[in-house]
């Protein structure tokens, strides 16, 4: 291998990723709530894990591609990693269709099917059917379809470009001579893990395996540990697949590499413990394709087999040890009280129960997204913005799941106090999901500042701690107005949102006296009064949120006219508007107005 193929693996490394990363996003647009349920029925028992793994590894003929998946959806929050587990073991099954087929005829056979099938041949038609839904669908679908697609492309080609650059490891005679001198089975195991390490596919090295006993290179004693090596070294590539990536996928690629580990293990040593007690008759002959194949295909049907009932201790294992955050574990436990289940639709106020508690929680992220996103203002942290978009990525799905579960809902026969009920909660909902969208836009910004090493000098910083302090108690207002259905809090909201316009239209002019006074440059400038503008959009939609808890309080969210109710407090003619008004105008005006008057 020299310095170009090593440039070449690098390259088809990085498609590999850019792949996984494109088609992970894709399915995540696509789903709106429906691809996390398919998958949660085909996937709801560890069995029919298996059986879509093998199934799915079989038609694609790759173990690594089908794990890699996996591990980008349980990283979407698409899989949970109970259900990845049968899915994983599963692909180990189905990746030994390969050697079948191998045995069966050669790879260059005329046969149109099976030439058809090769990831070689279907990669391109993928990818030619992929860009043409991309570039010319019209309709929103076409194109997340399409991105799919390409994805599922560009993450073969990686993979391609990865097995192109170590080509000639295979046609080396010396590595023939490795192959047929190991009888050791520790040395055979590593030398299988370490070439499908290197080659980023099992079946292309049990490939390898069956076209040097086509020769007679190598006996049953030396292929069955290379075997078992190659079902180790083909957990190399999700756990690539997993970096940068969160810990839900980080436990999908360890518990892959645990489970092949402890299989090889466990089948070695029961193969040795035969061989030295019983004896194999066939140990020393040379082994064929068809033995090869066999023998791929016995260990991994046995391994799984044992480890199936042990499903739940092997998720036990990988949580143990890439524990959870605090921030994870309170999403679980929240988690778990959140069942949108279809049979709840027999009784629609159990139904409007649970998406209640799913708006809640949407609540809860947002506001924790928004203390997440100002504190990347101060000082960002790369670890606080992934745990932002992890939010984000949470908030999505939870809107894209509650729009299907209610809209479905709502075709039942409902009470009138049902319907309007889900009415607000389709309000509610979009605001919170906004709110989550616009405390990502202010994380934007901060990343800005952060890449080109800025920061927002001290006058700057102190007025932006005062008008996110304010930002902070408006999202807490909605959020407890939304839980508690608290009218006197959802009546502070709008004279806090008020004073939070005035502030915007402040510190915007102070900042532009201060961009030609020289005392900041452009480049600090614009992300700040970018995000002074998105902190004046979130007031807005708490606002929205407030004014819908009011009208749902005065149980006329079908025809409360939000502009006018907001048109009447604005004229003055109402008290408590009044006195709240002059409540955060001495809280907020007044500390900006301290702030000017010491410079």
């Amino acid at each position: 291998m020299d310095f170009f193929d090593l440039v070449n693996l690098l390259g088809g490394l990085a498609l590999f990723l850019y792949g996984m990363s494109t088609l992970g996003s894709g399915l995540e647009k696509l789903s709106g709530g429906r691809l996390e349920s398919v998958l949660e029925k085909m996937t709801d028992t560890v069995v029919k894990g298996v059986l879509l793994g093998a199934a799915v590894t079989a038609a694609v003929q790759s173990s690594s591609a089908t794990t890699v998946i996996v591990v980008g959806l349980v990283n979407a929050g698409l899989l949970k990693l109970r259900q990845a587990i049968g899915v994983i073991m599963g692909a180990n099954i189905g990746t030994t269709v390969t050697a079948h087929i191998l045995r069966l005829t050669d790879i260059s056979s005329d046969n149109f099917l099976l030439n058809l099938l090769k990831p070689t041949n279907l990669s391109p038609i993928i990818a030619l059917v992929g860009i043409l839904l991309f570039m010319a669908g019209r309709k929103r679908i076409h194109k997340e379809v399409g991105q799919i697609l390409l994805g599922f492309s560009v993450l073969f080609t990686g993979m391609f470009a990865m097995e192109g650059a170590v080509h000639e490891l295979r046609e080396m005679p010396q590595m023939a001579m490795v192959f047929a001198r190991l009888s050791n089975p520790v040395l055979g195991v590593i030398a299988g893990a370490v070439l499908t390490a290197v080659i980023q596919s099992s079946s292309a090295s049990v490939g390898i395996l069956q076209a040097l006993s086509s020769a007679g290179l190598i006996t049953y004693g030396a292929a069955f540990p290379i075997i078992m090596g190659q079902n180790i070294g083909t957990t190399v590539t999700p756990i690539m697949a997993s970096i940068g990536a969160g810990r839900s996928a980080k436990r999908a690629a360890l518990i892959h590499l645990i489970f092949n580990l402890l299989g090889t293990a466990l089948f070695l040593t029961a193969t040795y413990a035969i061989h030295y007690t019983i004896g194999f008759s066939f140990w020393d002959s040379p082994i064929d394709k068809g033995g090869i194949a066999n023998f791929h295909t016995l260990f991994n049907v046995v391994v799984t087999v044992i480890f199936l009932p042990l499903s739940g201790l092997l998720e036990k294992i990988v949580t143990f040890l890439v524990k959870p955050t605090e921030q994870e574990l309170r999403r679980q436990q929240k988690a778990e009280t959140i069942i949108l289940d279809d049979r709840f639709m027999v009784s629609p106020g159990l139904a409007l129960e649970q998406a209640q508690h799913a708006v809640g929680q949407m609540a809860e992220l947002a506001e924790e997204n928004c203390s997440l996103a100002f504190e990347l203002f101060r000082s960002y942290d790369n670890k606080k913005a992934d745990l932002l978009q992890e939010n984000e990525s949470a908030i999505d799905r939870l809107e894209d799941r509650l729009r299907v579960y209610l809209l479905n809902l709502s075709g039942k026969e409902l009470a009138d106090s049902d319907s309007k009920r889900i009415s607000s909660l389709l309000n509610m909902m979009t605001e919170f999901e906004r709110i989550g969208d616009y405390a990502v836009n202010i994380g934007e910004c901060a990343q800005q500042l952060a890449e080109k090493g800025l920061a927002l000098s001290s006058g700057a910083l102190a007025e932006y701690n005062v008008i996110t302090a304010a930002a902070a108690e408006i999202v807490s207002f909605a959020g407890k107005t939304f839980t508690t259905g608290d009218v006197k809090a959802a009546q502070s909201i709008e004279p806090l949102e008020e004073t939070i316009d005035l502030m915007e239209e402040l510190l915007k002019a102070r900042h532009i006296e201060r961009l030609k006074a020289g005392e900041c440059s452009i480049d600090v400038a614009l992300p700040f009064i970018d995000m002074l503008s998105h902190l004046e959009r979130i007031s807005d939609h708490c606002s929205n949120i407030g004014v819908y808890i009011i009208g749902y309080s005065k149980d006329e969210i079908s025809d409360f006219d939000r502009h006018e109710y907001i048109r009447m407090i604005h004229q003055g003619n109402t008290l408590y508007y009044k006195e709240q008004y002059a409540h955060f105008e001495g809280k907020y005006i007044d500390r900006l107005s301290s702030l000017s008057q010491q410079k």
